[in-house]
């Protein structure tokens, strides 16, 4: 287990020095193909609500795409983090400027002040934060397991979909027994479905 934990570390490290290499032009670009890909995305279209996150590391600018979204009318979630429980609660959002404070783990979340809470069973799509990939849908996130112990709560149904940079997708992620995969990663070259 110790050397699966150093060698995430190590894919973290790697995919995060990756990330700071991009220009800003090439990350404009990259974030429109995902877009485009997104909006083309059978399983997005055909849902009712969907869960975002938003995200501190660099990569896919997330907090565009929701705008984006919320202006085609779609039904967007954010969780809030209770850092004391190590839970997420789930909260719709109507305006990214409007709608958000930043929460205890330094990330923008919804207000509960200005948002109602959301049951988890009514999630149709649900977009999984990562920093790395492979092509079997292993996941590295921040390491903290709120995505890990979240995912097993949604509905069978739901389809837990990634974005990442292709220079994202690294041909292993060791996983444990409590790490949980996604089953679709959509990426600015290619989207790929769970092998």
């Amino acid at each position: 287990m110790e050397d699966s934990k150093e060698k995430k570390g190590e894919i973290r490290d790697d995919i995060t020095a990756k990330l700071d290499l991009l220009s800003e032009n090439e990350i404009s670009v990259k974030n429109l193909s995902i877009e485009e890909k997104l909006f083309d995305f059978a399983n997005f279209l055909e849902s009712n609500i969907s869960l975002f996150y938003m995200n501190s590391y660099g990569g896919f600018n997330i907090r565009e795409l929701i705008k984006k979204c919320l202006a085609q009318n779609s039904i967007i979630v954010l969780p809030s983090f209770d850092v004391e429980k190590h839970e997420m609660e789930l909260m719709k959002i109507d305006n990214v400027n409007t709608d958000l404070k930043i929460g205890q783990r330094e990330i923008s979340e919804p207000d509960p002040a200005r948002c109602k809470s959301v049951p988890i069973d009514s999630i149709d799509i649900a977009f999984i934060p990562g920093i790395a990939f492979d092509e079997k849908g292993g996941r590295i996130g921040s390491g903290e397991g709120y995505y890990d112990r979240f995912i097993p709560n949604l509905p069978v149904t739901t389809r837990k979909v990634a974005f990442a940079f292709d220079c994202q997708i690294v041909p292993q992620i060791p996983m444990e027994s409590h790490d949980k995969h996604v089953d679709i990663i959509i990426t600015d070259k290619r989207i790929i479905y769970k092998i």
